[in-house]
């Protein structure tokens, strides 16, 4: 007979099995509601986003068309293979429109989209006409890119290069 004055409910495994999915239910999201206002934020996303100086659209077309007007050209003679804590040499070729040699002046940030404490910037030599030499000593292993930026006089060229995979040192 049901009845309100029947406490064998209580006894029964369902009723707490329910109560027990519950309870982790709304434990695990507290959870992830406290690492959402709580937790460090990703290295993934400017961390001046809201305030920081974002350029306009117009500006970032006028760069777009600038930098096509240029049409540089890169070639990367990369390592065959990439040790954490050993300087790696790169050297980078640039040549403009008509092939020629573009000399100047060469710096490449380099880039770990997974901890942005970890990126720096190097300045590569100009040991021939056009031809770049530096030494990157990449701190972690993992994946990497190299952002590099040329510029002759008043133009000014950029361009990144694929994911690098650094491997730890054996």
């Amino acid at each position: 007979m049901i009845s309100q004055n029947n406490k064998s409910g209580l006894r029964n495994p369902w009723v707490w099995g329910m109560l027990a999915l519950i309870t982790v239910v709304l434990t695990v999201n507290a959870t992830f509601i406290w690492f959402a206002t709580k937790g460090t934020r990703s290295a993934l996303v400017e961390r001046d986003y809201e305030t920081g100086d974002r350029k306009s659209n117009e500006e970032m077309l006028i760069e777009l068309r600038a930098k096509h007007a240029l049409s540089w050209q890169t070639e990367i003679k990369k390592p065959q293979s990439i040790i954490m804590g050993i300087p790696t040499s790169y050297e980078i070729d640039v040549k403009d429109r008509e092939g020629s040699p573009v000399s100047g002046t060469m710096e490449v940030d380099v880039y770990r989209a997974s901890d942005a404490s970890k990126d720096f910037t190097t300045s590569f030599k100009e040991v021939a006409p056009g031809r770049y030499q530096g030494y990157v000593n990449f701190p972690l292993k993992g994946y990497w890119e190299l952002h590099i930026r040329v510029q002759r006089g008043d133009e000014k060229f950029s361009v990144a290069t694929d994911k690098l995979m650094v491997a730890a040192a054996s």
